[in-house]
């Protein structure tokens, strides 16, 4: 069964950083793809960033250069080091995985996506 469970959310000052942490189990990631997705009141889901099996990376134009992607050795956790952090960063942030898919189709959300966690707030103040 896979579990992801998310952490790291807070209430940060514009120009602030955060890093966020998501915790996967029950997966191989050799063979899934895995990123942070973020909704708000208003929007539409994004996705932010993604990682394939691959290791390719997807970003989104809106946090290309401020926010970074990465995975520890044992690629059971997922990280996404945010800074520069803009109000309109403010958002729900949800991790996210699929089995077999590549990083830019993930994130673009070409496909449904089976596993989320539970989510985690990011709020940033002007």
């Amino acid at each position: 069964q896979v579990q992801l469970v998310e952490s790291g959310g807070g209430s940060v000052q514009a120009g602030g950083s955060l890093r966020l942490t998501c915790a996967a189990s029950g997966l191989n990631p050799n063979n899934y793809a895995i990123g942070w997705f973020r909704q708000s009141p208003g929007k539409e889901r994004e996705g932010v960033a993604a990682i394939d099996s691959d290791g390719r990376i997807s970003y989104a134009d809106s946090v290309k250069d401020r926010f970074t992607i990465s995975q520890d050795n044992a690629k059971n956790t997922l990280y996404l080091q945010m800074s520069d952090l803009k109000p309109e960063d403010t958002a729900v942030y949800y991790c996210a995985a699929d089995r077999g898919v590549v990083a830019g189709h993930f994130r673009r959300g070409g496909v449904t996506i089976p596993y989320w966690g539970q989510g985690t707030q990011v709020t940033v103040s002007s």
